[in-house]
């Protein structure tokens, strides 16, 4: 199940499902040319709710939770979430993932100082398991490298999408409690160049 907030907010994390878009090979991802980015609004907080609540609505479903009763408690997380992100990481970028005209995910990632940190990134449930999170995963990754960048990210120990982060060069580097710290070096992309950049990423390093 996923979860969108880590330990002190440190990390990004993805269910099972959403695993599936994450390992996608790389021809699959390259066909995505359709997604774009942009800075989520106050206009947005609705659709970043409803981002939210439904990566942790299975969880309550399964401790038996009516969802007329879950509602409510996930609203309140969410706020407690988008509030502690926005405390946390003042020079943070909060995106809006959109496929065509269709808003399908949020990214947040923090681009200040020396570390690029992916804080997190979740998607629609629709939207889950199509090779779009990997196309994001890589599109950053390759930013990263050509910035020179290393970059972080926190993610649970038993979260299979552990196995795409490993292709894509991240290594383990600590722990908290569950979640695992992971971390690539600045060092070069060797798909970077097979695919057209993502609209709305780079253009906020200009």
């Amino acid at each position: 199940m996923q979860r969108s907030v880590g330990m002190e907010g440190r990390k990004i994390l993805l269910d099972p499902s959403a695993a599936e878009s994450m390992t996608a090979d790389a021809s699959v991802c390259a066909s995505h040319d359709d997604i774009t980015l942009r800075a989520a609004t106050d206009a947005d907080m609705d659709f970043l709710r409803d981002v939210f609540s439904s990566t942790r609505m299975q969880e309550f479903a399964s401790a038996g939770m009516p969802v007329e009763q879950a509602e409510p408690l996930l609203a309140s997380q969410f706020s407690i979430q988008h509030d502690y992100y926005r405390r946390h990481y003042p020079h943070g970028r909060f995106d809006i993932i959109v496929r065509g005209e269709k808003n399908v995910g949020r990214l947040y990632h923090d681009w200040h100082g020396d570390v690029a940190q992916l804080i997190d990134i979740a998607l629609l449930p629709a939207y889950r398991g199509a090779g779009i999170g990997t196309r994001l995963m890589q599109a950053i990754v390759a930013e990263a490298a050509r910035k020179n960048m290393p970059m972080r990210l926190y993610v649970e120990f038993n979260n299979p999408v552990r196995t795409l982060y490993r292709r894509l060069g991240f290594v383990p580097a600590g722990e908290n409690g569950v979640y695992e710290l992971m971390r690539r070096d600045a060092m070069p992309f060797e798909h970077e160049g097979t695919w057209a950049p993502i609209k709305g990423l780079s253009n906020h390093f200009q």
